[in-house]
């Protein structure tokens, strides 16, 4: 389990069903890396990858029941290595540094891939 499939995991959960556009965008990364993950968590019986009803172009994503399992079981150690990488900073210094990530990813969350960063 990678910190992207964890990430398109843990959206899953709070969104129940999405898009792979409205993921990668909850996720601060472009589409392909997106679908490439998805596909290899598809693959695992984690996701369920269905096309969109409404937009036969889109694809529509939710937890499986072996996803939900999955994420309940390493949900613990997922949030004791976040603590772990901020332990080094005050609370203060915790919260800066959040509020200045979300800054960085919301100002980029228009750009579709990697390389627009180079444009």
């Amino acid at each position: 389990m990678t910190p992207l499939q964890y990430s398109l995991l843990s959206a899953l959960a709070v969104r129940k069903a999405a898009d792979q556009t409205t993921l990668a965008a909850d996720i601060a990364l472009d589409r392909t890396t997106t679908t490439g993950a998805l596909k290899r968590l598809a693959a695992r019986n984690f996701v369920e990858r269905a096309v969109d009803d409404e937009d036969r172009r889109a694809r529509l994503c939710k937890l499986t029941p072996a996803g939900t399992a999955l994420l309940a079981k390493i949900e613990a150690s997922a949030r004791a290595a976040h603590r772990a990488t901020l332990d080094n900073l005050s609370e203060r210094e915790q919260a800066a540094f959040v509020e200045m990530m979300q800054r960085v990813v919301a100002a980029h969350s228009n750009r579709d891939s990697v390389t627009a960063l180079f444009d």
